[in-house]
């Protein structure tokens, strides 16, 4: 079984929450024999390390990260590698990847250019 842990940095406010979640709710509807779970840095729970344990323990074979920051900062530099290495080095038959942060795919680039050029045209 894949899965795939949303990585995003977490609040105390459980309505910045949501967006997340959404995203999880999507991949699982559109996939669901993806196993998909949201995890944070910090601030909430679970963390990467205990997303991933759930998602082994459940049979995940193999795992996507994907970090959910718009500005490629500290988080995405430093502390992700240092997490995923330790990820690693805690499930070392579990094949684990790391995307690139969305805020470096082009992908979501576009779709925010879009957003904003539509926003644009209703306004003409």
């Amino acid at each position: 079984m894949h899965a795939i842990l949303l990585f995003a940095h977490g609040s105390r406010d459980p309505l910045w929450h949501r967006p997340i979640q959404a995203v999880a709710a999507r991949i699982a509807q559109r996939a669901p024999h993806i196993a998909v779970r949201c995890a944070y840095l910090e601030l909430t729970e679970p963390s990467l390390a205990q997303a991933a344990a759930e998602v082994v323990a459940q049979g995940a074979t193999s795992l996507s990260v994907l970090p959910l920051f718009l500005g490629v900062g500290k988080h995405a530099r430093e502390d992700l590698p240092v997490l995923m290495q330790a990820l690693r080095q805690a499930h070392p038959d579990l094949h684990i990847d790391c995307q690139p942060a969305v805020g470096e795919q082009d992908a979501l680039l576009d779709l925010l250019a879009d957003i904003a050029l539509e926003h644009a045209k209703t306004s003409e």
